[in-house]
């Protein structure tokens, strides 16, 4: 083992400074996340949800077509498969975007 008992030279002071680095890197990326928009549909597109990095629904548009006073649980079904959707696509971009920044590893539910 080389000095400082961890591989390659690299010493606790360099290793403290590259995590308080990446912890910025992951601070800053996280915003710019949480600004980013994801839209999801549901039933071609009568029922579409745009939601934001953050899980935060922005807005949710109801195509006339989808409206039938006759099967509201149908319209119900819709808009919840749409929110499930985004808010699914937004932990998808959120993950992807971290991953790039800790080279893949799992830090446990940190973001």
């Amino acid at each position: 083992m080389a000095k400082g008992g961890f591989p390659g030279g690299m010493n606790m002071q360099n290793m403290m400074r590259q995590a308080q680095q990446m912890q910025a890197k992951m601070q800053q990326m996280q915003a710019e996340l949480e600004e980013r928009e994801v839209e999801a549909t549901a039933g071609g597109g009568v029922v579409r949800v745009v939601a934001t990095g953050k899980k935060m629904i922005k807005s949710i548009e109801i195509q006339e077509a989808a409206v039938d006073p006759d099967d509201v649980e149908m319209l119900q079904d819709l808009v919840i498969a749409a929110v499930n959707e985004a808010l699914a696509k937004a932990d998808e971009m959120m993950q992807a975007e971290m991953g790039k920044i800790t080279g893949g590893m799992n830090l446990g539910g940190l973001f």
